[in-house]
């Protein structure tokens, strides 16, 4: 008998720094074949989930496993090279004159700005996975001409370069035109759709940007898990209005979410 291990099991997670409790007790598990979004208010600990996911922020109390294996048991250098991330840090981080090819073969070194040689199997492998984002013919164009929704997307083929089982995005459509983030939006669904497709995490603010394809939902609040679950169940207007501390509404549209905030009632003098 075959166990399918899960793909990221987080136990029981806390993080303090001094007196200030960062994360406390998290506990989410992401088994194979899922795709998760999180969504939560500013402040409500996303971005230190992230940080403790990629090993870069050291829990205090608590377990991660990534496909079986613990952070501080194992080498956390080696298992972060399964978690794939994309972000608006790494972004700033590129050189103008770097070409795309170059850019996604350098995720296979997690290296920024690589200068060394790419042999032909990794320039071969860059390429595949230019095409596979629909952006092969960015290969040759430097990342300082590229917009913001085709820098995006060569970030997601340099996290793919590594062949992680877990890629991260953090906030992707941030700084896109409405126009651009649908276009991103629906390649996210050809992505999570794909056979190749490692596990997708969606970190974001908005539930329109939360597209068929994610199965399922963690809602974050003041550093506590608030809700987690399949997404029909999770993407109520209460539970959400209890993450946002707002009165808010949700809406339905085939198999997309929108979510508006109630206007206040008007005060007659």
């Amino acid at each position: 008998m075959i166990i399918k291990r899960p793909v990221l099991s987080v136990e029981r997670l806390t993080v303090r720094r001094g007196d200030v409790e960062i994360l406390r007790d998290i506990s989410w598990r992401i088994e194979r074949g899922q795709h998760w979004a999180i969504l939560g208010a500013n402040g409500s600990g996303k971005t230190s989930l992230l940080s403790a996911l990629t090993g870069y922020l050291t829990p205090t109390d608590g377990e991660i496993f990534l496909l079986g294996r613990r952070f501080g048991h194992a080498d956390w250098r080696e298992l972060r090279k399964h978690v794939g991330l994309v972000s608006s840090a790494v972004r700033q981080l590129m050189a103008d004159d770097e070409p795309a090819l170059e850019t996604v073969v350098s995720g296979k070194y997690a290296v920024i700005d690589f200068r060394g040689h790419a042999t032909r199997a990794d320039r071969g492998h860059a390429s595949r996975l230019l095409q596979q984002i629909e952006c092969a013919y960015l290969a040759d164009r430097p990342w300082g001409v590229l917009s913001q929704g085709e820098r995006q997307r060569v970030l997601i083929a340099r996290a793919l370069m590594a062949k992680p089982q877990l890629l991260i995005l953090d906030e992707p459509c941030a700084g896109l035109d409405p126009a651009a983030r649908e276009h991103f939006l629906q390649f996210l669904q050809r992505l999570g759709r794909s056979k190749t497709s490692p596990a997708l995490v969606l970190v974001t603010h908005h539930v329109e940007e939360i597209m068929p394809v994610f199965s399922h939902v963690l809602v974050l609040k003041a550093g506590r898990v608030l809700a987690a679950g399949k997404k029909p169940a999770v993407l109520a207007a209460k539970l959400l209005s209890q993450a946002f501390s707002a009165r808010l509404s949700v809406r339905k549209s085939g198999s997309r979410y929108a979510m508006t905030v109630a206007a206040k009632p008007r005060v007659v003098v």
